[in-house]
Formats: C-alpha cells, sequence, structure tokens
C-alpha cells in the first residue's frame, strides 16, 4: 500500500548457520521495488539474489515503517467512550491490512504470526491472537498458533481493561464500560458456543473473547479470531441485543476455519454465517422468533435490491473482483475491477442464506444437513476454497442428490445461483414467523388509520415482544408513513419502551420514522444518536433520510455532520459527504 514505507529487506541464513555480528541490521540486503497493481494496493517485488529451488524455505526479514493507511484507526480521546485517551486499531477486512504490515493479502493464504508490541504506560494491546503475554516494559507478545487469511490479524491499543465472563471467555473494553459490557453478556456467550459446538463440531480457537470498541467503530462486529471486535451499540442495558454476538461466534466455523479463497465468492463466509446464526438462534429462542429475524433480513435485502436495480452487478453471489480486461500503467499492467471493499452489501448475506437454505432444501432432513455442514467444516477446515469445492462437496457427500442432477433443476441452476444477479429462485419458508408478525402487522395498520381505534390499540400488550417483534412493528409503521396527522405522537406517547429506547435498533427506526413524519418536535432524538456512534449501518440510512426531508431536516443533518464529522471513522466521514454533496 501506498501508506506503507518498506525501508529494507534482507535473506535471513537457514537457521542454524552464523548470524550477523551484533548491532548489524540483519541478513543480506535485497534490492525492493514496489510496482503498480490496483487502485487499493501495489505489489512488492523483491530480487533473490539466485532462483530458489522448488520447496526451498526462505526466510525474508522485512524493516518497514506504517501507520498513515486506511486499515490503522488513530483515534482522538473525543472519539473514544472515555474522552480521556488516545486509542488505535487495525481492521483487515477485506484488503486494509496491506497498509498495516507487508503480507500476501488475499484470503486465499493462510498463516501463523507472532507479534511483540510495545505501548506506552498506561496503555494495553490485545491481538486475534491464541496466547498472549505481558513482560516487562509494557510489552506484549501474542502468538496466533492455527493459520488464518491476513485480513484476520487484528490489533488494539488503549486504556483496555478485562472481566471474565465464562470458562473461556473474557469482556475487554474501555473502563467507563467494564461494568456494563460483564453485566450484559455474564454467562450468555458459552451458551451460544456451546450450541455452534453441538451443531458444528469443535471450537479450535480456545478463548473467544469481546472487544467493546469506542462509539465510532464503523462495523457491528469484526469476527477477528479469538477477539472478536464488537461496537458499543449492542450495550443496551437489558441483554436484548446480546443476540448479535451469534453472528461473530458463527464465524468460527463459517469464514475463519473454512474461508473464501476470493472475495468474489463472499457469500461462502456469509452465506453460511448468516445460516449457522439462524441455526444456533432456532436452538437458543424457537423457530418463530428465527423466522422472524430472518424476515427482517430478506426486508434488508429487498431494500438493497431496490436502491441498487436487482441486475446490478454485485447482486451475484460471484462478483468478478479482477476481470480480464487489465489497464496499462507506466509500463506495468493494473487490474481495473471491482474493489473488494464493494463486496460488503445485504448479497452475499442474505442471498447467500437463501441458497444455503436452497442446499438444506434439496437434502429435505434438517439433521442430514446438520450432518453435512459438521463435515464440510471438517473437510475444508484451515482451508480458503471456491465455490466450486463447497457445491462440488455438498453433490459428493450426497450422492444421491447427484444422480438426480439438483445441481441443474431449471429455474434453480447452482450455476444461475451464483453468476445470475437478483432475487434469489428460492426463498425459506419463514410462515412460523407469523405468530409474531400478525400481531405486528395489524398493530401497525391501527396506527396508521385515519381515526385511531384507541380501544384497539390498548388492547394490544407489548411489553412481552423482544427486540425483533419491535423492529418488525416499526418497519411496517416507516412502510405506512407518512402516518395521518397526529398519529406518531401519540405512538411515541403511548410506548415510551420504542421512544425513550437505549436499544440501538429501536433507536434507528425511531429516528428513521420521526424523518419520515416530520416530527421536528423529536429531530433531537436523531441529532443524540448520531453523536452517540458511528455505526455505518445506522448513520447513513439517517442522513439519506434527512437528506430527502425539508428544509429542516437538510439543516440537521449538515449540523450534525460537522458536529460529529471528527468522531466518524474515515470511510463513514466519506459516505456521509458523498450524501450530502460535499465531496
Amino acid at each position: 500500500h501506498p501508506s506503507l514505507r518498506v525501508r529494507r529487506a534482507a535473506l535471513l541464513p537457514p537457521p542454524g548457520e552464523r548470524g550477523d555480528p551484533p548491532g548489524d541490521p540483519p541478513g543480506d540486503p535485497l534490492p525492493v521495488q514496489s510496482r503498480p497493481f490496483a487502485s487499493y494496493g501495489s505489489a512488492l517485488h523483491i530480487a533473490l539474489p539466485q532462483p530458489p529451488r522448488a520447496g526451498q524455505l526462505l526466510t525474508l526479514h522485512i524493516d518497514y515503517e506504517a501507520g498513515e493507511g486506511p486499515g490503522v484507526c488513530w483515534l482522538a480521546p473525543e472519539q473514544t467512550a472515555g474522552k480521556q485517551k488516545p486509542y488505535m486499531y487495525t481492521q483487515g477486512q477485506a484488503v486494509l491490512n496491506r497498509s498495516f504490515f507487508p503480507c500476501f493479502d488475499t484470503p486465499s493464504v493462510k498463516c501463523t504470526y507472532s507479534a511483540v508490541v510495545k505501548v506506552p504506560e498506561g496503555f494495553t494491546a490485545v491481538m486475534s491472537a491464541t496466547s498472549w503475554e505481558k513482560e516487562k516494559d509494557n510489552t506484549f507478545v501474542f502468538k496466533m498458533s492455527q493459520p488464518i487469511p491476513s485480513y484476520l490479524i487484528a490489533l488494539a491499543v488503549g486504556d483496555i481493561v478485562s472481566a471474565d465472563v465464562g470458562p473461556r471467555s473474557r469482556v475487554w473494553a474501555e473502563p467507563c464500560l467494564i461494568e456494563a459490557a460483564k453485566k450484559e453478556y455474564d454467562g450468555v456467550i458459552e451458551e451460544f458456543l456451546a450450541v455452534g459446538e453441538k451443531l458444528f463440531g469443535p471450537y479450535v480457537w480456545g478463548r473467544y473473547d469481546i472487544l467493546f470498541m469506542p462509539p465510532s467503530f464503523p462495523f457491528g462486529g469484526m469476527e477477528n479470531p479469538c477477539l472478536t471486535f464488537l461496537t458499543p451499540c449492542v450495550l443496551a442495558g437489558d441483554r436484548s441485543l446480546a443476540d448479535v454476538i451469534i453472528h461473530e461466534i458463527s464465524h468460527s466455523w463459517f469464514g475463519n476455519l473454512v474461508t473464501n479463497a476470493t472475495w468474489g465468492e463472499f457469500w461462502l463466509n456469509e452465506g453460511f454465517t448468516m445460516y449457522a446464526q439462524r441455526r444456533i438462534s432456532t436452538e437458543v429462542y424457537g423457530l418463530p422468533y428465527t423466522c422472524l429475524e430472518a424476515a427482517t433480513g430478506r426486508a434488508l435485502l429487498r431494500q438493497h435490491m431496490d436502491n441498487t436495480g436487482e441486475d446490478h452487478p454485485l447482486n451475484k453471489l460471484r462478483v468478478v473482483i479482477e476481470p480480464d480486461g487489465r489497464m496499462i500503467s507506466e509500463g506495468f499492467s493494473l487490474f481495473v475491477g471491482v474493489n473488494p471493499e464493494d463486496t460488503y452489501n445485504e448479497t452475499p448475506y442474505e442471498k447467500g442464506f437463501c441458497f444455503v437454505s436452497y442446499l438444506a432444501h434439496l437434502v429435505g432432513d434438517q439433521s442430514k444437513f446438520d450432518g453435512f455442514l459438521q463435515a464440510y467444516v471438517n473437510r475444508f477446515k484451515f482451508q480458503s476454497i471456491t465455490a466450486d469445492d463447497a457445491l462440488g462437496f455438498f453433490l459428493e457427500y450426497f450422492p444421491e442428490l447427484k444422480e438426480k442432477g439438483v445441481d441443474t433443476i431449471p429455474g434453480f441452476e447452482f450455476d444461475r445461483w451464483l453468476n445470475t444477479p437478483g432475487w434469489p429462485p428460492y426463498l425459506p419458508d419463514l410462515s412460523p414467523g407469523e405468530q409474531l408478525m400478525k400481531p405486528a402487522e395489524e398493530l401497525a395498520e391501527l396506527w396508521a388509520a385515519d381515526g385511531l381505534n384507541v380501544e384497539a390499540i390498548e388492547a394490544v400488550d407489548i411489553t412481552s415482544w423482544r427486540t425483533y417483534q419491535l423492529v418488525y412493528f416499526l418497519d411496517q409503521v416507516l412502510q405506512k408513513s407518512p402516518l395521518p396527522e397526529g398519529n406518531v405522537e401519540r405512538l411515541s406517547k403511548t410506548y415510551p419502551k420504542i421512544s425513550k429506547a437505549q436499544n440501538a435498533e429501536l433507536r434507528l427506526r425511531w429516528c428513521q420514522i420521526i424523518l419520515k413524519n416530520n416530527l421536528e418536535a423529536e429531530y433531537s432524538k436523531v441529532k443524540d444518536f448520531l453523536h452517540s456512534q458511528g455505526k455505518q449501518k445506522y448513520t447513513l440510512p439517517l442522513y439519506r433520510a434527512m437528506w430527502a426531508g425539508p428544509e429542516a431536516a437538510r439543516a440537521l443533518a449538515m449540523e450534525t455532520f460537522s458536529a460529529t464529522a471528527p468522531q466518524l471513522h474515515v470511510n463513514v466521514q466519506n459516505y456521509v459527504k458523498k450524501i450530502l454533496g460535499l465531496e
């Protein structure tokens, strides 16, 4: 990456041979050259003194300087929860770790790693590693003993402390958040891990810790092995979002253990993980609630495809990242194609989930399909694979399906699933969720009526509704907005559980409803929510809604952005600038 400066490269002698005199830089220096490769990184060329033999082990020593690149995030104190000390963290997915250290930055290559990290007094370093030790001089030593792709190597340094929440789990957070984190997750993680192991086989990573990130962290979670990075938005105070972690836990098998070999087949990570997440959720919370959550996911996919157009090339499960078309630049060929970062959208998650559900539907027996998933993990663990590998194994595991030619059923061909953009050919049956959806739909209907039937509204008791049932209700209200005059104000007074919620999923929807109904009296809630966090999934829809609204809403957008821009991740800042026409 242009932000990473290689100062020197050297070839070290084979292990056991005479070392360099003390004080000398190690090894024989080698010529180094950076050549163009793609818009998101360059190729590091190191010339060897003679061509190596096949199978020969080479040890290179690269002295480099990094820190300015997009994969390394430096936070000023005001971007943290405690507002007292700076903070830094790395975010490798998809192709940003090349700005953190020189690496084969592709998910097709896996390796072990170790690191020695020296930090100033008063700071703690943590990494995605199977072991870590603190030595003198505030130096931390990390080792990852399992092979992982480069995007899963992660480091965070800040004023962070930890608390145990299970036999193999602890939470890490800034001191001002640690009590809330412990309360929210105490005893929760082990239950999810145990169900995951029962379904998919042994958890191979040793510990499962969570680092609660500063509020400016742009993602929901990042499944760095042994240490998931998680948004503090899930700390709702009532465990109502504790299940968000099931998705990251599921990556311990799908994504981290069996990995997509290219970002063009990201659904192998995310589609399988969505399926695994919903299997765990079904075991823990039951089928109706899981179907309701899946219906929310399907609505997000519908929204995404409506926004981009169904036939957008990113709405395929197999995206062409590096097409054959090459551009010649300064004598070197340069890939012109999709930036891997752009593959991050609802399609690999929810359309991928539909494809895995279709495979389960072909098998027709849940316990047999669960058996297949265990065998799949066992067959490909610690490897990077393609869709052809995964689907080939599926047909090999179920020879009777292969014989029936299930991969070429007209309209449902595997090839069509992978290579045709658009809505999934098959949708899993979510009807068990209807017992939770129907009451939410009926209540939304009542609130959208011209004359409010107060008696019918008061007859519905929502106190026992869980998060996704409330989210589903609010999504219905949002679809029916703007509501008749005065209804939103009444709704706000009737359900303080919603309009005064601390739960981020509810806050997002409530803010969207405020904006869609031009409820200026509650604009302060939109402002407060955007000041409290910088998660991309919450921030961008609200700026879009403000910018699509009247003058007062646009003014709110400008005022909020100018106040909060410094606390946002640079990518999120740029996306918001685009929405507000500031580019």
